[in-house]
């Protein structure tokens, strides 16, 4: 399988967008893309898929996917702003409905549809897809939210949330619909997978052990050295673990504005009567 991927790193979110491309038929999709945000100011751009774009431009590569691994909780996508420069199919695992029907009464958010129509494609667990001559298997990881999922593509799974690099461990689970017990078993699911399968993270925030970012490992690395999930760390273990820690977490910068936004496939919030776009505090909700 020929293929080629490029990773982007955002340090504002500490966040990893990828451009996975087939050159043999010039096709490519845009993995867990960043809407540049300013929380100060809610202010926008949109350099940081430009810059994608731009990539994909010099490859000579039509993008067809723009791939959510989830809705996250740490950035505002920008599959809205790269659908309409591409025209490309947003798509996401299907329990997003799941994930919808929680945050929509906390926002008030009654345009949201909790169908999932915001997206054009709902992924089941083991489905194929193709970007050009590459196939594509969907794998359900939930646990960090109910809506997770992973992309195989030949050698190569993109994990979004679900691990990070074994220096720094997993997912928090502390977010409505999170499960922590079932995150275990996602992460053996990716673990059952050949040794030399590549795992690329959608995050990395180093560690006092490590001067650089990185976001790429194995499924050996993984199972030898995961600081929480290592071979031999029981499921019981793992949940006493990661319930523990999750209680000593803030919630992350860009939790309110970026939910609201991510459950409506990267779209802003309908204008108000004056015209104006506003993003929603509730106040003492989570």
């Amino acid at each position: 399988m020929n293929h080629a991927i490029q990773a982007f790193f955002d340090q504002a979110t500490n966040t990893v967008s990828y451009l996975v491309s087939d050159p043999g038929t010039g096709r490519a999709a845009i993995i867990d893309p960043v809407l540049d945000f300013d929380v100060k100011s809610g202010r926008t751009a949109t350099h940081s898929a430009e810059n994608i774009l731009a990539a994909a431009a010099a490859a000579r590569c039509a993008v067809d996917w723009i791939l959510e691994t989830h809705a996250h909780a740490d950035h505002i996508s920008a599959a809205a702003f790269l659908k309409e420069k591409t025209g490309a199919k947003v798509g996401i695992g299907q329990a997003i409905t799941e994930v919808q029907k929680t945050f929509r009464p906390i926002f008030g958010a009654r345009d949201v549809s909790l169908d999932g129509r915001e997206f054009d494609r709902l992924f089941r667990d083991g489905e194929h897809f193709a970007i050009g001559g590459l196939d594509v298997e969907v794998l359900a990881t939930p646990g960090h939210t109910p809506a997770c999922v992973s992309y195989r593509i030949g050698p190569n799974v993109f994990v979004g949330d679900t691990l990070f690099m074994p220096d720094y461990g997993t997912a928090r689970c502390d977010f409505p619909g999170g499960d922590a017990r079932m995150l275990y078993r996602s992460i053996r699911k990716l673990l059952s997978l050949p040794a030399d399968t590549m795992l690329w993270m959608c995050h990395d925030y180093k560690t006092a052990k490590r001067s650089e970012f990185a976001w790429k490992t194995t499924v050996a690395e993984e199972r030898a050295g995961n600081i929480h999930v290592h071979d031999g760390v029981s499921e019981d273990s793992f949940v006493e673990m990661r319930t523990a820690r999750d209680k000593t977490l803030s919630m992350p910068v860009l939790i309110l504005p970026a939910v609201q936004v991510n459950i409506r496939a990267g779209h802003m919030p309908p204008p108000e009567d004056d015209g104006h776009i506003y993003l929603k505090l509730p106040v003492n909700r989570l």
